[in-house]
């Protein structure tokens, strides 16, 4: 197994029991939408990752820092081991409350002009919420659809959210990190590769997507996570020594 990355940090301990863990945030809830989100069973911390209801997510934003910044743009897929179950998949264009940043623009190409008739976040909450209520979120790099959700939810509710993520870029972190341990790999000068999601995916034989499209990403987010689990782990590694 590999050693658990000490340079991407958390704020505190990563949570392996999230039903306790939900439990107790159903009781400290304030909101409707929330209460029904943690009264949604998760499963267990035993439970094989081949058993367990995963959801690829990924969020456009109009930057990098969630305490300012905004989500323009969801998209999420379900899948398993074997299957991404494309027909189930779900994508939203989101209106921001501020202008966009023409840097992100450029970035992920979703215009003033897409957006114009986009509905506001809170009116798609609901719709977001029950797609990923009871699921295992798979993203890359969890510091985006972790704190942006929250962040915002916090903004508008006065009351944050927290859930159960695979990060596959957490993943590809430590797996790279231990490819370049050791003395003699040093003395050769080896280093960790990239870990950004097409060089990532690359490493897998894993086919060129276009980047910066929420729902595209997260197909590739699955499709990564299942080259991860094949390669690295097994069908039966229970999900505690995965998610977060």
């Amino acid at each position: 197994m590999f050693k658990k990355n000490k340079e991407i940090k958390e704020l505190a301990e990563p949570i392996k029991d999230w039903r306790s863990h939900f439990d107790t945030l159903l009781n400290d809830s304030k909101h409707g939408h929330l209460k029904r989100f943690y009264a949604t069973e998760i499963i267990e911390n035993s439970t094989p990752i081949k058993d367990a209801p995963l959801l690829a997510l990924d969020f456009e934003t109009t930057g990098l820092n969630s305490e300012k910044d905004e989500i323009i743009s969801v998209g999420l897929v379900p899948f398993d081991l074997n299957r991404i179950y494309l027909r189930q998949s779900q994508q939203w264009l989101i209106k921001p409350q501020k202008a966009l940043n023409a840097d992100s623009v450029v970035i992920h190409g979703i215009t003033h002009s897409e957006l114009q008739y986009a509905p506001d976040i809170m009116t798609v909450l609901p719709e977001i919420l029950q797609a990923i209520a009871g699921k295992v979120c798979v993203v890359h790099y969890r510091q985006i659809e972790r704190n942006f959700l929250d962040s915002i939810l916090k903004r508008r509710l006065n009351e944050g959210i927290q859930f159960p993520l695979i990060d596959t870029l957490q993943i590809e972190w430590d797996i790279q990190q231990e490819h370049a341990a050791g003395f003699m790999n040093r003395l050769k000068g080896k280093r960790p590769g990239s870990v950004r999601l097409a060089k990532s995916r690359r490493r897998y034989n894993l086919p060129t997507y276009t980047p910066h499209d929420a729902l595209i990403d997260a197909i590739a987010t699955a499709e990564l996570l299942q080259a991860q689990i094949a390669h690295h782990f097994g069908p039966d590694t229970p999900i505690e020594e995965l998610w977060l």
